[in-house]
């Protein structure tokens, strides 16, 4: 938690006149007060706002401790944590993005070459089906009505919601960028978003055929670096441009670029998911799900940084850190 608080966080939504873009009545607790609790609830491993409440009170001196380092001159109460949560993914995600501008301007990351996937992440509770959907029936309590049905050629169908993720490559292997969105959105609607805050210095961006699309090889050119992936086949009236990039992703060097996705990537999702306990989901509700996914990302990002910065030599080693 002290590591937390001397990263130089940048403001988060100011104006030109300084002032924060938020109307109505000021925060009683800060975004980066609010941001260490729900590190906490993670590192801990606390599956409510109210276990985060109940821990936070406890009159043990290590919990007292806990409270300083989050700065809490008093502790909120569950309801206060609960309508946080819902309006912090916002900030979270700032943060992530300059998490990986620290990483590459520190030299710890060679953004050279990018790896891009999503994973589908099970929704809490009962299942809703397609034909109760589209009659707008609830036939179970406990059903997250915010989560949809999406599609993984490995797992098939799945009710919840996807994490997409931009990491890099090479040795030390960090997420760069993420959006959390339900289930039934393509990965080729998401590409614009997420490539949107890369940081300078990306010359490849690997990914699997769901990126095959004409528009993202162009915004790829216009920001600066190339989309490598899987090129469907080709046709008689198939353009000379796409011939091309069919020609480069089977070259020598476009089968290396692809390659770094086995490496990289995927195992990456995978250790995330499994650190932080997010498939299936502890909580139901998009905000809320985009808030606990996204902080999961932020939290992993810190860890490897404070490895990097600590002199540990197996950085990825983070599981042992999280308390029980």
């Amino acid at each position: 938690m002290y590591f937390i608080a001397s990263i130089p966080w940048p403001e988060s939504q100011k104006t030109k006149r300084g002032k924060t873009r938020r109307r109505g009545r000021p925060y009683v607790y800060s975004p980066t007060v609010i941001l260490r609790c729900l590190v906490v609830r993670l590192w801990f491993r606390l599956d409510s706002n109210n276990g985060l409440h109940q821990f936070l009170i406890m009159d043990y001196p290590y919990n007292h401790r806990i409270v300083n380092m989050c700065g809490l001159s008093q502790i909120p109460d569950r309801r206060t944590f609960d309508r946080r949560l819902k309006t912090i993914s916002l900030d979270v995600k700032e943060r992530i993005t300059f998490m990986s501008y620290l990483f590459v301007r520190e030299k710890i990351i060679d953004p050279y070459i990018v790896g891009i996937d999503s994973t589908l992440l099970k929704a809490k509770g009962h299942i809703w089906h397609k034909s109760s959907m589209i009659k707008g029936i609830i036939p179970h309590s406990g059903i997250d009505t915010d989560a949809r049905w999406g599609f993984s050629h490995t797992k098939g169908w799945i009710f919840g919601y996807k994490l997409h993720l931009i990491s890099s490559t090479g040795s030390i292997v960090v997420p760069l960028s993420a959006e959390v969105t339900t289930a039934n959105i393509y990965d080729n609607q998401m590409y614009e978003s997420i490539t949107s805050c890369l940081p300078r210095g990306v010359k490849y961006a690997s990914g699997d055929s769901g990126y095959d699309d004409q528009k993202l090889y162009k915004l790829s050119i216009d920001r600066g670096f190339e989309l490598v992936c899987p090129v469907s086949e080709i046709y008689s009236h198939t353009s000379s441009d796409r011939l091309q990039l069919i020609e480069f992703y089977e070259s020598k060097l476009g089968q290396a670029v692809y390659s770094w996705r086995s490496i990289s990537i995927e195992p990456l999702i995978e250790h995330i998911k499994e650190v932080f306990k997010i498939d299936p989901l502890p909580l139901r509700g998009y905000q809320k799900v985009a808030a606990i996914v996204l902080l999961s990302v932020l939290v992993y990002q810190i860890m490897i940084y404070y490895n990097c910065k600590t002199g540990n030599k197996q950085p990825k080693a983070i599981k042992h850190m999280l308390g029980s």
